[in-house]
């Protein structure tokens, strides 16, 4: 019996990510049933009329089996030499299986900073838009065979919830080797309880996280850190366990599978969202108390006057971290006057930026429609 609140069925555009530990044995090799599984039930919502777009792990622990390294390689040029030998095993893999059902499928190898770039950004959202019109199935994965720091630091939770926000999806199923979040570690703990439905990410559900398996990278953290991105996206998200028999057609017909992570009631605007989410960091603005509680309590913009230190080198159009005076920060925004300049302007008036830097384009050195306050 279907959960009547959980009104799936009616999406179109749905992010299915599946992790290392779903589609690899521990050998490294090819999860092939995992794999063929899955694969049945994404042709079945791509033959649906759904929009499906597939973000798989999996790349380096597949090539890791195929160049008969024990376990998850450890150094860069190893992790890049098992992603580039891996990709080309998954994605023969997955062409050969959704061939036999009649659809097509296209691979798109993503970077951070393919997000963190407003026109890299835009490009990328055209490309999938493209792929979805032709009636392919995207099969996204983080390229890392380039991407060095995203191999150090990434995981493909996160870029799933990054294309769903990316591509405006409506659903993010997240599926791996576990039944969703629990109050407790299941598998050292019996007490542990299944966690149906989650409203509002919490420090208290934060502290609920654990560690990430023997060949992947990503935990319980990671898939929270996805669905707060995703839950401000406007994207419900539902964490699964894929040996869970036909679990992506149980979530869309609404039975109480997993753990559901409500879409936020404020769904972010796509500039915010970028800002918030995909943006680099370039440098830090400190602000005092006054400039502090204008940002948080007033919905103000940030003017020179309340910044007490400028950290990092930025141009004009860079995101910054704008931080309170405890150290924390409050806000992400996009500047409108360089690192130097506002090093000259801070603590000053408005009225005094042309005397002071020559020129005055903006009174805000921040404005708040091109600031996101810290969630």
């Amino acid at each position: 019996m279907g959960d009547e609140r959980r009104h799936f069925q009616t999406f179109k555009r749905i992010v299915v990510k599946v992790g290392t530990s779903s589609v690899a044995h521990d050998t490294g090799k090819p999860n092939l049933y995992r794999i063929e599984t899955l694969v049945r039930q994404l042709a079945d919502l791509h033959n649906q009329g759904k929009e499906v777009i597939l973000v798989t792990s999996g790349a380096i622990g597949t090539g890791a089996g195929k160049l008969g390294l024990p376990g998850r390689p450890k150094t860069i040029p190893e992790k890049q030499a098992a992603a580039a030998v891996g990709q080309g095993v998954l994605m023969h893999i997955y062409e050969k299986i959704f061939a036999e059902y009649g659809v097509t499928v296209g691979q798109v190898l993503l970077t951070r900073e393919d997000f963190a770039d407003r026109r890299r950004f835009l490009n990328a959202r055209n490309a999938m838009h493209a792929l979805l019109q032709f009636g392919v199935i995207p099969i996204i994965n983080e390229n890392d065979t380039v991407a060095v720091d995203e191999i150090k630091l990434g995981d493909n939770d996160n870029l799933s919830a990054l294309v769903a926000s990316l591509i405006d999806a409506e659903l993010l199923i997240l599926l791996s080797d576990i039944d969703g979040l629990f109050t407790a570690d299941p598998r050292i703990n019996p007490d542990a309880r299944l966690i149906k439905e989650i409203r509002e990410i919490t420090p208290e559900i934060e502290a609920l996280a654990g560690g990430a398996g023997r060949l992947g990278t990503g935990g319980m953290s990671t898939k929270l850190q996805a669905a707060k991105i995703a839950m401000h996206s406007g994207v419900v998200t539902v964490l699964a366990n894929l040996k869970e028999k036909d679990v992506v057609r149980s979530i869309l017909n609404g039975e109480p599978v997993g753990t559901v992570f409500w879409a936020s009631a404020n769904k972010m605007e796509n500039k915010k969202r970028w800002i918030a989410f995909n943006s680099s960091v370039c440098g830090r603005l400190y602000v005092d108390e006054g400039a502090a509680q204008a940002l948080l309590k007033h919905g103000k913009s940030l003017l020179p006057s309340g910044i007490t230190r400028v950290e990092g080198n930025f141009e004009m159009g860079n995101t910054v971290s704008i931080v309170g005076p405890d150290g924390r920060e409050i806000a992400k925004g996009i500047v409108y006057y360089s690192s130097d300049e506002i090093d000259l302007i801070k603590g000053e008036q408005s009225r005094d930026i042309q005397r002071i830097i020559g020129h005055k384009d903006y009174d805000e050195v921040v404005h708040r429609n091109n600031m996101v306050l810290e969630i």
